[in-house]
């Protein structure tokens, strides 16, 4: 299947997580807490070879993981070859952390390897205990606010899913709104695997994967005012919603919106690859993206070809 990932249905640092599982002794219940940890090692690289010919000004970019409230991030070894110029890290807006690797010339039948192993700690979350004193953000600030609109495949303009999120939370607030529309959505749209399609023509057609299912709640929640964003995990994506307490402190909540029903908890110890849905590349200058994917550009030098890539990712 051609996506940006391929999803599963599954039973350094980066923003930070603002105020998740930091709470007072008044409203301890409504805080998630951190679960089991699993540790595991990931691999993020990537391995050009100039199959073609002789190439210079080899500029390529990876996503890599970055430190959560629920995930921290050390690297254990690096795989870098001599022909390998400079690799650095940079940080985009949003949080999405990103491997730099910069190649000045390879001739022709040279390999140039990059390969980072990182060793992860990542943490299940456990659901809140108290709920009933969360409320929707009645001012949220800047942050808060691009997790409202628009992003790609999240219609939140679009009249179907306005009209479905309205009537899916009529009547409720808070935490039971969102966990309303959260069971409308799963009710509504049946899984079925298939090419990305978006929130709006799954709720069309009744069925959508991983990345659908979690569209629809995503926009769903923000036309009811609620902050969502997605959470890009390897091989699936999930959401996040983002609530206060009546002290005004604000935590991001998780919920399973494919597979086994996991609701303000999130079981799955999968590595978290970045958070968000709306991102900007200064590779890609003009293009709103929904996933921060693999980058490369090259020139072939005279008489020679465009360069073979082969990105790395995976469990060590």
């Amino acid at each position: 299947m051609h996506r940006i990932l391929i999803c599963a249905v599954v039973c350094l640092a980066a923003t930070a997580a603002r105020g998740q599982f930091i709470d007072s002794p008044a409203t301890r219940g409504a805080a998630p807490e951190l679960g089991d940890v699993r540790t595991q090692r990931y691999r993020v690289g990537v391995v050009v070879t100039a199959a073609g010919g002789a190439c210079r000004g080899i500029h390529a970019t990876m996503p890599v993981p970055a430190e959560w409230t629920e995930q921290k991030v050390r690297i254990v070894s690096e795989d870098v070859s001599p022909t390998v110029t400079k690799l650095t890290y940079r940080t985009l807006s949003g949080g999405v952390k990103q491997m730099v690797v910069e190649i000045a010339e390879l001739r022709a039948g040279a390999r140039a390897t990059a390969i980072i192993t990182f060793e992860l700690e990542r943490a299940a979350i456990l659901g809140p205990t108290e709920t009933a004193c969360l409320r929707i953000p009645k001012k949220p600030d800047r942050e808060l606010r691009e997790a409202l609109g628009p992003s790609p495949a999240i219609e939140t303009r679009n009249q179907r899913i306005v009209k479905f999120a309205k009537a899916a939370g009529a009547g409720l607030d808070g935490w039971r709104k969102v966990e309303a529309i959260y069971d409308a959505v799963r009710e509504k749209v049946e899984y079925r695997n298939g090419e990305l399609k978006g929130a709006a023509r799954a709720l069309a057609d009744g069925w959508g994967d991983c990345e659908e299912l979690t569209c629809l709640f995503i926009a769903a929640c923000r036309v009811e005012g609620i902050p969502a964003r997605t959470v890009w995990v390897e091989g699936h994506c999930y959401p996040e919603f983002w609530l206060e307490d009546e002290e005004g402190t604000g935590r991001w909540y998780p919920c399973q919106a494919a597979g086994a029903r996991a609701f303000g908890s999130m079981p799955d110890q999968l590595p978290i690859l970045q958070k968000g849905d709306d991102f900007r590349d200064p590779d890609r200058p003009g293009t709103s993206l929904r996933y921060v994917s693999e980058f490369l550009r090259g020139t072939p030098v005279p008489g020679g070809g465009p360069p073979q890539v082969e990105w790395v990712r995976e469990g060590a």
